[in-house]
C-alpha cells in the first residue's frame, strides 16, 4: 500500500500493519469526538511516526497513486475531520 503524508511524501507500506495503525486511528478517532486537543496532536503524532518507521520511503521522483492520505503533523482538528471516512482515517 502506498501512503502518502501530507507535506512529506510518499511510503510504501506492507498490509500487514494495518492492525496496529488501526489501532492508533481508532484512539485518534475517539479523542477527536470527544474534543481532546492535548490526546489528538499526541495520537496523530504516533500514527505518523508509525507509519514512517514502519514504511519504506519512495523517492521524490516517484509517481505512485496513494491508497491511503494522511494528514501533515500540524493538521488542526478540523481538518482532520474534513478527511474522515466512516472508518477513520485508515480502512479497515
Amino acid at each position: 500500500m502506498i501512503v502518502r503524508i501530507m507535506g512529506e511524501g510518499q511510503l510504501r507500506l506492507d498490509d500487514g500493519h494495518l492492525t496496529e495503525l488501526n489501532k492508533l486511528d481508532d484512539e485518534l478517532l475517539a479523542e477527536m469526538e470527544s474534543g481532546d486537543e492535548e490526546g489528538f496532536r499526541r495520537t496523530l503524532g504516533a500514527l505518523l511516526d508509525a507509519v514512517r518507521r514502519l514504511g519504506a520511503p519512495l523517492p521524490d521522483a516517484a509517481l505512485e497513486p496513494s491508497e491511503l492520505i494522511l494528514p501533515s503533523p500540524d493538521a488542526t482538528l478540523s481538518e482532520v475531520r474534513e478527511m474522515l471516512n466512516d472508518d477513520g482515517l485508515i480502512p479497515g
